[in-house]
């Protein structure tokens, strides 16, 4: 985890705003560094300490989800469905090693809420990278579910896309098929369903299948930001 811890810290250091601020960091620095079992202890009271930044608490989980100690799960999964999106990468990187058997279920509801859509795309990584039971019949609805006209989210319905050709379930053969026709998603559709064995044309010039090229009565493809 060193680069994504020295990636975690260097930013943090931009967050603070006092000189207490730097004492209580660079007092988080050693711990994480020791890796003693008692300083595991003070990183998990940290988590759930009232009235610590939650840069702190992001430190200590990271540290701890990475070290497979579950009691950074809750922090963690807070963090993932969190407004900012680096915090959301760092929380899918260190729940990807805690190896906790509810991150998949979590991370599911995640990204199969329609409320939550705009934070789901390191959800739906995450889901790729655990390959849990959850991971398939979850990135299948979420890509249905964005599969509509103009739809702001392509770049998390790209994820499940690129999701699916890697996790190389057929039960996805459908949903990357009606991906094929959205110009977005065109080229990654077709390569993950060769890695599934089906060939889809979609190397026309506007996005779409060979099929709508044809003349056989399919519309015109959605608009560039289905």
């Amino acid at each position: 985890m060193e680069e994504e811890f020295h990636e975690l810290t260097d930013r943090v250091r931009g967050e603070l705003r006092s000189p207490q601020d730097l004492v209580a960091y660079e007092r988080l620095l050693g711990l994480a560094r020791k890796n003693t079992p008692a300083g595991r202890e003070e990183l998990a009271r940290m988590l759930v300490a009232v009235e610590r930044p939650l840069w702190a608490r992001e430190i200590a989980a990271f540290v701890l989800g990475c070290a497979g100690d579950k009691r950074a799960f809750e922090t963690l999964v807070l963090l993932l469905n969190y407004r900012e999106p680096v915090r959301c990468a760092t929380a899918a990187h260190a729940l990807g090693r805690l190896g906790d058997p509810r991150t998949a279920r979590a991370a599911a509801a995640l990204a199969t809420n329609p409320l939550r859509t705009a934070y789901a795309l390191h959800p739906v990584r995450l889901l790729a990278e655990l390959r849990a039971p959850q991971s398939v019949p979850a990135l299948i609805a979420t890509l249905e579910r964005l599969l509509t006209p103009h739809n702001p989210y392509w770049r998390v319905a790209l994820a499940c896309v690129e999701g699916l050709g890697a996790l190389g379930d057929r039960r996805a053969v459908p949903a990357l098929t009606a991906a094929a026709a959205h110009p977005r998603l065109a080229a990654a559709a077709a390569a993950s369903l060769a890695r599934l064995g089906v060939h889809e044309d979609v190397t026309a010039g506007d996005g779409a299948p060979a099929d709508a090229r044809a003349g056989n009565g399919a519309g015109p493809p959605d608009g560039p930001d289905a």
